[in-house]
């Protein structure tokens, strides 16, 4: 790929993903994204069954219920999330990454990292640009519909889940995806992730 090519495609991804992000799907209130988080994780069990019994053990759950990535070449990741322990919202998160080779297409899916140990959760949350693969390992938990969920996963630090509608894309790796602590405190809390689901909180 020649350099001028190269610049056009970084420009064009760039803009893509800075579109993403400011858009009515991330620009979410406090409100709106924990209602979004409820539906994600209702359509997790609904998917994985086996997934509610691992979030009962886990010490957190991170979740993350649109991500979009959008590759032209080279790729790019974005969207907005929330960190429940207890089923209750404690602080809420960006991701983002980047990744190179072949790649067209747009892709929108749920991802969900479930802290199966307190040292794994208080790592996380010291962290500021906390990066899958190096600053902690995450075994991904591929799965689709009908198929079932080793539940002694749980015995690994993190574990996450990524589901929804596959676009054109090669991988689905959480590695290189980092996250970043966003204030979203201006704006009024919402208590309906408490209850997502009817399912029991992470942590009982």
């Amino acid at each position: 790929m020649s350099m001028s090519l190269l610049r056009f495609t970084t420009v064009v991804l760039a803009t893509l993903l800075s579109g993403a992000l400011s858009s009515s799907s991330f620009a979410a209130s406090k409100t709106e994204l924990d209602a979004r988080v409820r539906t994600a994780i209702t359509e997790l069990y609904e998917k994985a069954p086996e997934a509610r019994e691992l979030a009962n053990k886990a010490s957190g759950v991170l979740v993350f219920p649109r991500a979009i990535k959008v590759g032209l070449g080279f790729g790019g990741k974005v969207g907005e999330g929330v960190l429940l322990i207890n089923g209750i919202p404690v602080q809420y998160y960006r991701l983002t990454a980047g990744s190179f080779g072949f790649q067209l297409g747009a892709q929108a899916r749920s991802e969900v990292l479930m802290f199966m140990t307190s040292d794994s959760l208080e790592n996380f949350r010291n962290s500021q640009g906390w990066e899958a693969g190096v600053d902690g390992s995450v075994a991904l938990i591929e799965f689709g519909v009908g198929d079932s969920v080793n539940t002694n996963s749980g015995r690994d630090p993190i574990i996450g889940f990524i589901y929804g509608n596959k676009g054109l894309m090669y991988d689905l790796s959480l590695e290189g995806t980092k996250y970043w602590r966003i204030d979203k405190s201006a704006e009024p809390a919402a208590d309906a992730v408490a209850d997502a689901a009817d399912a029991t909180p992470p942590g009982d």
